[in-house]
């Protein structure tokens, strides 16, 4: 609708509802006061329809609440136990997980430097007997700090 339909019809409710006004005044079977107290009365009896209402239907609503709240609640704590057990079995993974890391990598630089260490007795015999296979050969312990006066290349 474009602006000018819009004014048409704010305009011409406005006469209706003006002119619906003066014909009902004109032609009203009781005085006014008689009038306004009807329409005070009405305006009463549909107030107080409104409070009954509204408090009934506030006590229902409070009673569906507390009904539903203990079973909220239960579910509510069992969730709450059932995460911090989780959070429990996690923690004790980590740890267990840890040791383990912990455990397999010492056992691995264990058998390297074993392994090490048996192939520079190795590559030393062989390289005492002559043999030219030997030569080149370098033999690097894994995990190892330097002793005082080596360096890593040592």
């Amino acid at each position: 609708m474009s602006s000018k339909g819009t004014l048409g019809f704010v305009a011409g409710t406005v006469v209706g509802v003006a002119a619906g006004i003066a014909a009902g005044i004109l032609m009203a079977p009781r005085s006014g006061a008689e009038s306004r107290a009807m329409a005070a009365d009405a305006v009463n009896d549909a107030w107080d329809s409104a409070v009954d209402s509204y408090e009934r239907g506030s006590r229902v609503v409070g009673e569906k609440i507390g009904n539903v709240r203990p079973g909220v609640d239960a579910t509510t704590d069992e969730l709450r136990a059932k995460v911090d057990l989780a959070r429990e079995r996690m923690d004790q993974l980590r740890s267990s997980l840890s040791d383990t890391v912990t455990s397999t990598s010492d056992q691995v630089r264990d058998v390297v430097n074993t392994v090490a260490g048996q192939a520079a007795g190795v590559a030393g015999a062989a390289a005492a007997a002559g043999e030219k296979e030997a030569e080149g050969v370098h033999v690097e312990v894994v995990g190892s700090e330097p002793e005082e006066g080596q360096t890593s290349a040592e």
